[in-house]
Order: structure tokens, then C-alpha cells, then sequence
């Protein structure tokens, strides 16, 4: 549904400064109570999930029945911290359990009508082992709990629904969605556009490479892959099939370059918050390990575009249709001016650096200052309000969106530490693999896939990694090291078939059959399948802030292997020359002995 076709859109307009209020007052207020921060975050992210999802109005009505009683039970949780925080996550009495009950039912629905039926099923199913898995006889069965203790944990306690994953959301990553939602109302966009036809427009195949190196850009604040082809899409698909590329190449390279926004900082589609919680890590340490393999992973696009231009004699865009100096020194600035707040904030801000979210914050000040402008000066008061007011509704929609993904999952997440079933399957895949590392790999990264098709990249990092981890970690791994290549192969699921939904929807904006876009994708998207393993292979490649030259020094390596590869796949020539190349290429992504 677009902006324009909301029903009241003033209303949600308002739900959505709201929201956006509420969530910087938890940065700048000092602590909140847990159980009073996230069950008003489920609440303020209830409309967006259970009505405005909806298409039709007997949806939207069928929705505001539905989600009523869940916001009443989540402020209630919210109201009510004090006394619940003291029953230690175990209900008192039919009314508290019937509270419980419409608090999970609710998460189930608001996944549901987000993002569709798998993640929401796979909640169900493990709630559904929660309370029957006593009565699976063997090593898979659990003992029990009492049902107040089970649905407690779950409801009103820091565990299941207001676990360590909800506050993640609440306190990081619903600060950076509307970063990026504030960012994405002015000309940050059409500066990233600029930037990137600036530096790449005249290149051979150049409009394939703006597509790149914008959705790069795009992707470093957006975090999705499929708003990542929406929008530079709109922009890079046309140009590429005016010049003449095919339309499989031109909807694969945009594919593939907007999948990277997943694993280019800052963002990284509230993976790396997730990350930090879950690791213990600093996040400027998630930044400093992701930051050279998603430049590898950028790299080795750039070279596959080189590889098919020399196939298909892409052409570069036109002198005129590249954007004029001044106008990129201009539009640049409405991003480089929030990004350099940011920076400073957490590098430098208080003398020794704010924390994220409240870097975030500041910056988030400056950007929304910055809607007042555009290249030719001051837009006028009545423009400025109508982007404030479109920035406050994508906020409120992208904050329910990722709300309701990570609420869902962690009812997952707390099944899982109750039951102890993520130990049961942990200890599996040790003795599936024989106690051997690569082995291990290869089943976590089929987990990874396999659930990839069918539940967001967050959401299946969270699932795998809760339950893979452990066992890539006693293999040998070190902690970051384990997450990381589960978070990679959890993306693996935007180009690869049979599910990949950055190809089907960059297919249907050139018109050409999914699967030859996907071939195509899979082919130029080959680091997103081997630079997860060249971090194992070649663990300094993430060590970037602890030793960089040997970082630098390693990812020289890396690339230089996977760009054999892409060249040997893609690049036109004889097989007898293309075969030993990359042989080359593998020899030097997996052999640590050549640094």
C-alpha cells in the first residue's frame, strides 16, 4: 500500500511521531524498566503489524479486534512491572494465564501479518514443543514445567517476549530504523545516487557499477535487500536496459549489490545489534570485523560487472546522464553531514564516545534538520512538514516490521532455553559432523539456507546461530568468528532459488523470468557463498581493529582469489586458461599458510 492511499493517513502519521517520540525519550531519559520499555514497544508496534498491513477493511477491522486485547495485555505488563517483576515469571491466577495467552497469540499474528506464515509457525511449533515435549519419550523429550511457570518466563519475565532480543530492538536497532527513515525523506537518497554516478557513470559498464556502489551506499543505512532494489532499483534497472545490458544481468546486478546492504555497517539489517547482544561484543568491534569482508563482497561484484562488460561490451552511461560536480558536492552532503554527526558522536562525543544509540540520536537531530533543504536552498514550510510526516509514518512501519519479526523469534529463543533443546541440537550437529569443524559448517550453513527461504536474514541469524553456535564455538571458532558466517549464510536466501526475493522482485522490474536472474545472480553474487568461509580459513580477515596490517594483509589475499573465481565463471575464454584460474582462486581463499 503506498503513503498515499492510507486510510486516515493523518492518524497514522501521528502513531508513527509517537512512536518515534517514544523511542528517542528511552535514549535520552536515562533507564527504563525493562518490563515497562519493551511491552510499550510491542504495544506502539500492534497498529502498524495488525491493521495497517492489512488490504482491504474488513482486514483492517479484523485486525483492530484481534490486536486490541494484546496492546490492553501489554501495557498491563507495562503497568503492572513492579508486582510482576516480584512472581519471578510465574503467573498468579486464570486471568494472568489468559493474559499470557493473548500476549503470545499476538506475537504469532503480528509476524504473521508482517512478514507471512513461516516464522510465525515455527514460534507456534515451539511452543508447542514447550508445553507437549514432556511426552516425547527419549533424548528429544523434555521434563516440564507447570504451566504458569512456562507461559511466566514467557510473558512476564525478561525472558521470551521481553528477552534480551526485544531489548536489542527496542533500545538499538528501532533508533537506526528511523535513522534511516529520516535520512530517506530528503535528498540523502539522490546524494547517494549522485555520488555514485559520479564515480563510477564513466566506467566501462558504469551503470551497472552505480548500481553498486549506490546500493552500497543505500544499504549501509537501509539494511534490506528488497528496499534496497525498490528504490535504487527505480533508478539503475532503467538506465542498464536503455544501454543495452540484458535484462537477466541488469535485474542481477541489482539484486546482488542490494543484498550486500545486509552485511555493509552500519546497519546490517539489525544484525549487528542483535549481534552485540548476543556475543558481548563492543559494537564498534562488529563494525571493525564486518567492515572488510562486506567490502570484499562489494570488490568482487565490481569485478564479475568487469567480467560480463568484457562479454557483453557494456557501455558506460552517457556524459549526460551523469550528475554535474556541483550537484554531487551538494546532495553529498545530506548524508555525509548525519554520518559525520554519528561518527563523532561515537568516536568522539563526551571525550571518549557516546553509545550508539545516542550517537544515532544526535544524528537524527542534525538529519531531520537537513528535510528543511534540498540543492536548491530552503524548501518551504508546508514541504518540510510533509517530510517530517512522511519520515514519522515509514519509522512507525519499519520499527512494527522488525518489532514483530524479533518479537516472534524470541518466543523461539525462549522455548529453546527452557526445554534445553538448543543444547540437544547442538550436541547433534557435533556428532553428525564426527566432531569435525568443516562438516559442521556445511550442515549450519544448509540450516542456514533452508530456513533463509522461508523467515527474514534476522530472524534465521538468531534461530541458527542460538542453535549452531554453541556447537562452530566448541569446534574451534572464536565467538564473533561463529556469528558472523552464520549471519552471511542466512542471507544466502536473497539470490539463491528456490526462494530468493531480492531476484523476484528485481526480475519483475525488468521483465525477465526469475531463474535466469538467479543464475546470473548466483554467478556475480559468488562471494556472498565463499567469503564466510574464507573468515574461517583466514580468521585475521575480522581482526581488522586488533591487527590490521595482517587484516589488510589477509583480505589482499582473499580478494585476490575470489576475483580469479569470478573472472574464471564469468569472463569470456578458453577453458584450458579459465580452469587453472580458479583452481588459483581456491587455493588462495583456503590455503592460511600463503600469509
Amino acid at each position: 500500500m503506498q503513503d498515499e492511499d492510507i486510510p486516515y493517513r493523518a492518524v497514522w502519521v501521528a502513531l508513527g511521531a509517537l512512536s518515534v517520540a517514544f523511542h528517542l525519550w528511552l535514549i535520552f531519559s536515562g533507564l527504563t524498566p525493562n518490563l515497562v520499555a519493551r511491552p510499550v514497544h510491542m504495544a506502539l508496534a500492534l497498529p502498524f503489524a495488525m491493521v495497517l498491513t492489512a488490504r482491504t477493511r474488513a482486514g483492517r477491522m479484523a485486525g483492530a479486534a484481534l490486536g486490541a486485547p494484546g496492546f490492553f495485555a501489554a501495557l498491563w505488563v507495562a503497568l503492572n512491572h513492579d508486582q510482576l517483576a516480584d512472581q519471578y515469571g510465574f503467573l498468579e491466577g486464570p486471568i494472568q494465564i489468559a493474559l499470557a495467552v493473548v500476549l503470545l497469540a499476538t506475537a504469532l499474528e503480528m509476524a504473521r501479518r508482517s512478514i507471512g506464515w513461516p516464522l510465525p509457525l515455527v514460534a507456534a511449533v515451539a511452543l508447542g514443543y514447550g508445553l507437549l515435549g514432556h511426552l516425547i519419550p527419549g533424548e528429544f523429550g523434555h521434563t516440564g514445567a507447570p504451566l504458569a511457570s512456562f507461559l511466566g518466563t514467557l510473558t512476564i519475565a525478561e525472558g521470551g517476549l521481553w528477552g534480551q532480543l526485544t531489548g536489542v530492538s527496542v533500545s538499538i536497532v528501532a533508533i537506526f530504523v528511523i535513522f534511516g527513515a529520516v535520512l530517506n525523506a530528503g535528498e540523502a537518497g539522490a546524494g547517494f545516487m549522485n555520488l555514485a554516478g559520479a564515480a563510477a557513470g564513466r566506467l566501462k559498464g558504469g551503470a551497472a557499477k552505480v548500481s553498486v556502489l549506490s546500493s552500497a551506499l543505500f544499504g549501509s543505512i537501509s539494511g534490506s535487500a528488497s528496499a534496497n532494489v525498490a528504490s535504487t532499483g527505480a533508478v539503475t534497472l532503467p538506465a542498464m536496459r536503455r544501454l543495452g545490458y540484458p535484462s537477466s544481468l541488469a535485474g542481477a546486478v541489482e539484486a546482488v549489490a542490494s543484498s550486500g546492504g545486509q552485511i555493509m555497517p552500519p546497519l546490517m539489517g539489525a544484525g549487528a545489534f542483535v549481534m552485540v547482544e548476543l556475543t558481548g561484543a563492543p559494537y564498534e568491534a562488529i563494525m571493525a570485523a564486518a567492515l572488510l569482508p562486506a567490502i570484499l563482497y562489494f570488490a568482487t561484484v565490481w569485478i564479475g560487472v568487469d567480467a560480463f562488460a568484457a562479454r557483453h561490451a557494456l557501455r558506460a552511461l552517457p556524459e549526460d546522464e551523469r550528475p554535474a560536480p556541483r550537484d554531487v558536492a551538494i546532495t553529498v552532503l545530506f548524508f555525509a553531514v548525519p554520518f559525520g554527526v554519528l561518527l563523532w558522536g561515537m568516536f568522539l562525543g563526551g571525550g571518549g564516545g557516546y553509545t550508539p544509540q545516542y550517537a544515532a540520536c544526535l544524528a537524527i537531530l542534525a538529519a531531520g534538520a537537513l528535510l528543511g533543504l534540498d540543492a536548491g536552498g530552503p524548501v518551504g514550510l508546508r514541504r518540510f512538514g510533509a517530510r517530517l510526516a512522511g519520515a514519522a509514518l515509514a519509522a512507525g512501519r519499519q520499527v512494527a516490521l522488525i518489532a514483530s519479526i524479533i518479537i516472534c523469534a524470541s518466543i523461539i529463543i525462549g522455548v529453546l532455553s527452557i526445554t534445553g533443546l538448543g543444547v540437544k541440537i547442538t550436541s547433534l550437529i557435533l556428532s553428525a559432523s564426527g566432531g569435525a569443524l568443516w562438516p559442521a559448517l556445511g550442515l549450519t550453513a544448509l540450516a542456514c539456507l533452508i530456513l533463509g527461504m522461508e523467515v527474514p536474514t534476522t530472524a534465521a541469524y538468531v534461530i541458527c546461530v542460538s542453535i549452531a553456535g554453541p556447537a562452530l564455538i566448541g569446534l574451534g571458532l572464536a565467538p564473533l568468528q561463529a556469528h558472523l558466517f552464520v549471519f552471511w549464510f542466512a542471507l544466502l536466501s536473497t539470490i539463491t532459488p528456490p526462494v530468493c526475493g531480492a531476484v523476484f522482485i528485481a526480475a519483475g522490474m525488468v521483465g525477465e523470468n526469475w531463474l535466469k536472474v538467479a543464475g546470473t545472480a548466483m554467478v556475480l553474487g559468488i562471494g556472498l557463498y565463499l567469503i564466510p568461509l574464507s573468515m574461517v580459513s583466514h580468521p585475521a580477515l575480522i581482526a581488522l581493529a586488533a591487527t590490521p596490517l595482517t587484516a589488510l594483509f589477509a583480505a589482499a589475499q582473499v580478494f585476490g582469489g575470489l576475483a580469479l573465481i569470478s573472472r574464471a565463471i564469468i569472463a569470456p575464454g578458453r577453458l584450458l586458461i579459465r580452469l587453472p584460474m580458479g583452481l588459483a582462486g581456491l587455493l588462495l581463499l583456503f590455503w592460511p599458510a600463503l600469509i
